[in-house]
């Protein structure tokens, strides 16, 4: 509920404070006074596209500021404190909401909630769950097969929501599967060749047999066998200075006669002593030496040109496969998981088949979810057709008769039905759409009856109707009244209205009061009661608020509405 609302130079309303409160407010005022600039202020509380014309002339910017009362727990304080705000709690486990908007002259904006800076977008999320409007544009709205189909699941409450959401489940696994099984379809062709393609490199992978850093190996081997004569050239000489077979001096010869040299006196001092241990493990190490060039050149003597020209041959197939596949980690890469990805491929018609028959069977359960959605529809219309029609009797269209039709239509999100809301307006008329039957007046009064209706079943706290007495007069516009404030007996109601006949059952009654110092056109809003309010509803009447027979009607109105 809406306790308080403050608009600062917006449209042609300096600064306004607006006490609105529980039941039903009525708000007038002169043409061009800036009644609806209430509403285009509430529509900024709710996140509603800002529009820097709409900015008092002269100002640096406009601001709206609101003070709703919210439980202290629910969906609308847990989405404020999700945003960084919080509401603060009054008791009964009641909590008032400090909602806030600034709109620049240049067009720049900024929201708040519950004291904190958030995205518009949070007061957008907000708004569903504390407000709805209906002005002209809604009227119009309501000539759209979607928002008549979403009256009526409003209506039908728990058993078509619960149809509702058992079909949009069933609807997104058929989609899915569908989606799946089209797809699969579409690219069985480039998936076959993407199997061929797939099956040709794992062979020619497996036939190769890379290893991983084969071929730094390779390139190694083959500077060794390439640089072979030089290699046996360079370990024949240190052999033969190492070890000599010809009995010429050679290392380990001289290192033995060396270390036999320094035992036989190494005991006279043990300085030589060391030097002489030292000699034997060169000798040791020589003769290591040696034998390691024996073991080299033995291997040399077994690689020959044969070998090389292997090495060569195993390096070109490597190279063609780092040409086609990027390296030979990639290719045993592609070799681990192409495996998968053939059989996967290759088990295109065994997966259409059995997508197939998920699809048929998601198809089946969507059928029956679609039935019982429809089944359910078309028990809310009949319920929804009867309540209308008496509604509207009471809303002076005595012969009027209002039918939801519900008809088969292609399958989508929201089902497999199309709802259009007839109206017949006398005996004798056929039922026509009232999208292309209804009048201004006939549609404002459908709306009413619709909202009325509906709110007994899907209370909300707040409606605000923006002229919905448009096109209408005399009893049918009293019956509007008496509409209004029976929907303020479980809902906040505010109207803007420029009929006494409805601001006579609102029991707060606000005017938008247009003031002119010469320069600049500004308004503020004033509360009105006894004399006042008489005055208005007297000018409301016949434009004059001294005119006694005006006066004497406002009464009487003002009476009506006391006693309803």
């Amino acid at each position: 509920m809406i306790e308080e609302m403050r608009l600062r130079d917006l449209g042609v309303i300096a600064d306004a404070t607006l006490p609105i409160g529980r039941g039903f407010t009525a708000i007038t005022g002169e043409t061009g006074a800036g009644k609806t600039m209430v509403v285009t202020g509430l529509g900024l509380l709710l996140g509603q596209r800002a529009d820097s014309g709409a900015v008092r002339k002269g100002a640096a910017q406009a601001a709206v500021e609101g003070v709703w009362l919210v439980p202290e727990e629910g969906v609308v304080a847990a989405r404020v404190r999700e945003a960084g705000g919080d509401v603060e709690p009054v008791g009964g486990g009641s909590a008032e909401l400090y909602l806030g908007r600034t709109v620049s002259s240049e067009g720049r904006g900024r929201a708040t909630v519950g004291g904190r800076t958030a995205p518009a977008g949070v007061l957008a999320d907000l708004a569903d769950d504390l407000v709805v409007v209906h002005g002209q544009s809604d009227q119009l709205r309501l000539k759209s097969s979607s928002a008549q189909r979403d009256a009526l699941d409003r209506f039908g409450g728990e058993p078509v929501g619960a149809a509702r959401t058992a079909y949009r489940a069933a609807w997104d696994v058929w989609r899915r599967l569908d989606a799946e099984l089209t797809t699969l379809t579409a690219d069985r062709d480039e998936r076959a060749r993407e199997a061929e393609r797939l099956r040709a490199a794992i062979a020619e992978i497996e036939a190769v047999a890379p290893v991983a850093g084969e071929e730094e190996e390779l390139a190694r081997r083959a500077e060794r066998l390439a640089n072979a004569e030089d290699l046996r050239v360079a370990a024949v000489t240190a052999h033969a200075a190492l070890s000599s077979e010809d009995g010429s001096p050679d290392v380990v010869t001289l290192l033995a006669e060396a270390r036999r040299a320094l035992e036989r006196i190494s005991g006279s001092d043990e300085a030589l002593a060391e030097i002489g241990a030292l000699v034997t493990d060169l000798g040791y190490r020589a003769t290591d030496a040696s034998d390691a060039l024996s073991g080299y050149l033995a291997d040399l003597d077994e690689s020959g040109p044969h070998e090389l020209a292997a090495v060569d041959e195993r390096r070109g197939v490597i190279a063609g496969l780092v040409r086609a596949h990027g390296s030979v980690d990639a290719a045993i890469s592609l070799l681990e998981t192409g495996s998968a990805r053939l059989v996967e491929l290759d088990d295109d018609g065994d997966r259409l088949q059995r997508l197939e028959t998920q699809r048929d069977a998601a198809a089946a359960e969507l059928d029956a979810a679609a039935e019982a959605l429809t089944a359910a529809r078309r028990e809310a219309a009949e319920r929804l057709s009867a309540a209308v029609t008496e509604e509207l009797h009471a809303l002076a269209l005595p012969d009027a008769r209002l039918s939801v039709d519900v008809a088969p239509a292609t399958p989508a999100g929201h089902g497999r039905d199309e709802v259009a809301i007839l109206l017949a307006p006398h005996p004798g008329a056929d039922p026509r759409p009232v999208s292309r039957g209804a009048s201004g007046g006939e549609l404002s009064r459908v709306m009413l009856a619709i909202e009325v209706v509906i709110a007994g079943v899907d209370p909300v706290p707040t409606f605000v109707f923006d002229e919905v007495d448009a096109g209408i007069g005399g009893a049918a516009a009293i019956e509007v009244g008496r509409r209004l404030a029976r929907l303020a007996e479980s809902s906040q109601v505010i109207a803007v209205t420029h009929l006494a006949q409805v601001a006579a059952f609102a029991g707060n009654h606000l005017t938008v009061v247009k003031g002119n110092d010469g320069a600049v056109t500004a308004s503020s809003v004033r509360r009105l009661d006894g004399a006042e309010r008489e005055a208005e509803m007297a000018r409301l009447l016949s434009g004059l608020s001294d005119s006694d027979a005006a006066l004497t009607h406002a009464r009487e109105l003002l009476e009506t509405g006391r006693s309803r």
